[in-house]
């Protein structure tokens, strides 16, 4: 019975894989943006002031790095919760890929968060007219709000990594190379 069980609990994985089909699906409608907003910048370069033509391309940019981080989390969300990708040693296969741990997905996620909200906030500042001064202000905010908990995370993984390294170095024939 308990056999049965843990193999259960074990085969419910698989109930994440269509998460990580999902996110594939949220990418090709990323890539549709991309490309209506690259074709609208083409298009208008002639009529498109400088500041359209800028944000224009912080909107490709920002599009990029969401669809960027959507593959960070299906590859190592996958591998890390469902099963390792059988591609072997393919010559594009990423050199994180299989290495990026759950602490490791956190911060890529929060510094992904953090690049497109610094992009968000840079569109925002070039076309500051349309906001209010407390519009602006919570942008700014809630930029900051992100960068802290992205320190914050990266601080509680140091810390947290330096108490593995005082146990190993605590057990007795522990070498500094283990720590």
């Amino acid at each position: 019975m308990e056999d049965r069980l843990e193999r259960m609990i074990f085969a419910s994985r698989w109930l994440l894989a269509p998460f990580f089909v999902g996110l594939i699906v949220a990418i090709l409608v990323l890539l549709v943006k991309f490309a209506k907003t690259l074709l609208a910048l083409v298009l208008g370069v002639w009529g498109a002031s400088d500041y359209e033509a800028v944000i224009a391309i912080l909107t490709l940019v920002d599009t990029a790095l969401i669809a960027g981080l959507l593959l960070i989390i299906i590859f190592s969300g996958y591998e890390n919760f469902v099963s390792k990708l059988g591609i072997g040693g393919h010559e594009d296969r990423p050199a994180w890929m299989g290495k990026v741990g759950f602490a490791d997905l956190k911060l890529k996620l929060i510094g992904a968060i953090v690049a497109i909200s610094a992009v968000e906030l840079l569109k925002a500042f070039l076309v500051s007219t349309q906001y209010t001064d407390a519009q602006l202000g919570w942008k700014v905010a809630i930029h900051l709000t992100f960068v802290f908990s992205g320190v914050m995370f990266a601080v509680t993984d140091r810390i947290a990594e330096g108490g593995k390294a005082t146990r190993l170095l605590a057990k007795p024939g522990a070498s500094p190379k283990e720590a």
